[in-house]
């Protein structure tokens, strides 16, 4: 299957290439050339500015989203009075795109990056919170009171049978959570920033450096797809107990 992909990968690559070569509009590179102008840019320190930068806003953003959607997701899911009063709350908002906040937050908080990360830890904060309260909710019922019975107490319970049964939803929530930083980071940083892989899109686009453009899209691209990979990884290894037992 996995050479069947890269087959498939391969022969859209250099299909590309030829109709590049055959002439595409000056705007669309090819990926040879997108190749030769990422391997020149990672000779320039710049470009590890900017991602540095980028990187400085997302991973904080991301952390702190993430780590509160999934407390408050799972304490939602086993309490309550924490469910009747987070979950309408955080249903009615979560449709509501979260970078037309920017501009509230750049009033409250600054223009800075903080006003950016708060942001970002907003979009992340969702996706985990709903996946850590439906992980809670789809407890089996049987294993909570099996667990009374025996003398656990409920704070053993949650950590034992309540956690555990919700990881591979938690787990979901976080790979979409992790996408959603770049993505926002993204977002931000083309609105207002002066560093940053965003800011070089913009750069890019009122210089027309085309070459940047694309130096900018592969890197937010290959960022994403390692992080998702140490996700993966992650998952496997908190999960081998699932696997085993399956």
């Amino acid at each position: 299957m996995r050479i069947l992909r890269f087959a498939v990968l391969l022969l859209v690559v250099l299909a590309w290439q030829l109709l590049w070569l055959r002439g595409l509009p000056e705007y669309v590179l090819g990926p040879v050339e997108i190749l030769q102008h990422f391997g020149a840019a990672l000779g320039e320190r710049e470009f590890y500015d900017h991602v540095g930068a980028s990187l400085m806003r997302s991973l904080p953003g991301f952390a702190i989203g993430t780590l509160l959607g999934i407390a408050l997701g799972l304490a939602a899911g086993v309490a309550r009075s924490f469910d009747q009063m987070l979950s309408p709350v955080v249903f009615l908002t979560y449709p509501v795109p979260k970078i037309v906040m920017l501009p509230l937050f750049m009033l409250w908080f600054g223009i800075g990056d903080f006003s950016k990360i708060l942001i970002i830890a907003l979009a992340c904060f969702y996706p985990t919170f709903i996946n850590a309260y439906y992980g809670a909710k789809a407890t089996p019922a049987i294993l909570v009171w099996s667990g009374l019975n025996m003398g656990a107490g409920r704070w053993r319970i949650f950590l034992r049978v309540v956690v555990p049964n919700a990881l591979p939803q938690i787990f979901a929530g976080i790979r979409v959570s992790m996408a959603l930083s770049f993505i926002v980071m993204f977002a931000t940083e083309m609105i207002n920033a002066r560093s940053g892989l965003g800011h070089m899109i913009r750069v890019a686009e009122n210089s027309l450096r085309f070459d940047l453009m694309y130096v900018s899209l592969l890197s937010i691209a290959i960022l994403g797809y390692a992080s998702d990979q140490l996700l993966r990884l992650g998952r496997e290894r908190v999960l081998a107990w699932q696997e085993q037992g399956a």
